[in-house]
């Protein structure tokens, strides 16, 4: 970003501090739109900040662009995976993983929907992961714009300023129709059902959605994995037909609830299941992707194009094993390496969200690092290498304003691999994550 916009936005922050300062009656009204628009998480609001996060058009071109170029690699990756065992054995599925990836979604694309998680560092930036899953949140960027329109004085900045905003939530719908289609559903208005565990924390959002989809002209519902039924044609809940599944319940937890032995599973092997995202995601949304795609020895499963995004933007990751490998284009033995030089190294789980799990090095003692990889060995984790984050200064309300120095994490989201938007999480601690209590805002692209 130039100079010119990093000055305005500086300018923009002081502002907004002194203007606002001991303003308790705009914090309570802000805290109390955000529990009418399904903001809060645990009870507090998600939203503690008074501007959105800027990014300039270029580079938020640069950053879509890279996010679909990984995203085209993941495609990719799994066809490859499925058509050789022993590649597919590296990302450590279980049996009825293995089994259910191997069933045809019935549309063309592995992630309809997806979101990968970002560092900036400047201009630079690393993909981290990619929630391959269930990724949240393509509703909130329309509902943090009206968190922050009853802010008189950003609304004058940004009445002055050319500016864009993304809207993922009409492409999250676009994809689950196009999907649905692709499927060979042929109702005109199909009915969506969103499913998830009841009183899920992120549940608000569920009913936005469904409020959108059916403004939209589609009957939608809300239900739990339990209150489904498959008759051997289609999946219902009660009397509500099923035409298109947005899943959002994680496949591990239904899974091990269940054992395999579920509606949805049933549905959805026979054939008779539209459902987004599909089974076959667990392939993308396993860590293991991130060291396949940083590994030069598969370098020739990718174009040249993905290559040299994958090596600008993909941090160095490895299975964490006692193993040889290569690090900084030298052989290395791996474990060695993570107990050398701990306070370059993260820790993280295969397969689970939300930070869970995750072991930073340069926050342990020695000790506490041995026993942390030592759980990772008898598990399956990745190691990979820290990358740098951006650290930005936003207005802060709490107790009372004040301007804080947080860590930005950007968030592209795809859609059949195309990207639109992302979510913008900010965080004073090293894991920049909303169930880890950081907060959000939403992007605004900065024009000219």
């Amino acid at each position: 970003m130039d100079e010119r916009w990093r000055a305005a936005i500086e300018e923009l922050n002081h502002r907004l501090v002194e203007e606002y300062a001991g303003r308790e009656d705009l914090f309570d009204k802000l805290r109390s739109v955000q529990e009418d628009l399904g903001l809060l998480y645990d009870g507090r609001p998600t939203i503690p900040f008074l501007r959105p996060h800027f990014l300039s058009r270029k580079l938020y071109n640069k950053v879509m662009l890279a996010a679909e170029t990984v995203a085209a690699a993941g495609e990719v990756l799994t066809e490859a995976a499925l058509k050789d065992d022993e590649l597919l054995s590296r990302f450590d599925l279980t049996e009825i993983e293995k089994r259910l990836v191997r069933v045809d979604p019935g549309y063309s694309v592995t992630c309809a929907n997806g979101r990968l998680d970002t560092f900036f560092d400047g201009d630079d930036f690393s993909f981290l992961e990619y929630n391959a899953e269930t990724p949240s949140g393509p509703s909130d960027q329309r509902q943090i714009e009206k968190v922050l329109s009853h802010i008189p004085l950003l609304q004058a900045f940004l009445d002055e300023t050319p500016h864009w905003t993304p809207k993922p939530r009409p492409k999250l719908l676009q994809t689950l129709f196009t999907c649905y289609r692709e499927h060979g559903g042929r109702e005109r208005k199909p009915n969506i059902a969103i499913v998830d565990w009841d009183g899920v924390e992120t549940e608000p959002e569920f009913y936005v959605l469904k409020d959108y989809f059916e403004s939209m002209g589609f009957r939608t519902l809300v239900a739990d994995p339990g209150e489904l039924e498959y008759n051997g044609k289609a999946l219902h809940a009660g009397p509500f037909r099923v035409d298109i599944l947005y899943k959002r319940v994680l496949i591990h937890e239904l899974l091990e609830k269940y054992a395999g032995d579920h509606p949805i599973v049933h549905a959805y092997e026979a054939g008779d299941l539209c459902m987004i995202n599909s089974f076959r995601v667990k392939v993308l949304h396993k860590k293991m992707s991130f060291a396949i795609f940083s590994d030069p020895q598969y370098e020739s499963l990718f174009t040249s194009e993905q290559i040299a995004v994958l090596r600008e933007h993909i941090p160095w990751t490895r299975k964490v094993e006692d193993s040889e490998t290569t690090y900084l284009d030298h052989p290395v033995e791996l474990l060695k390496l993570l107990r050398k030089h701990r306070e370059r190294f993260v820790l993280k789980p295969n397969d689970d969200y939300g930070g869970k799990g995750v072991v930073l090095g340069w926050e342990c003692s020695e000790s506490e690092w041995d026993d942390a990889i030592q759980e990772a060995l008898n598990d399956t984790f990745v190691v990979q290498e820290k990358a740098p984050v951006l650290q930005e200064a936003f207005p802060m309300y709490a107790e009372d304003l004040s301007l804080e120095t947080l860590l930005v994490d950007f968030d592209p989201y795809l859609f059949r691999n195309h990207a639109e938007g992302g979510m913008v999480r900010l965080s004073a601690s090293s894991l920049v994550n909303v169930t880890q209590g950081g907060g959000q805002t939403a992007l605004f692209v900065l024009e000219g």
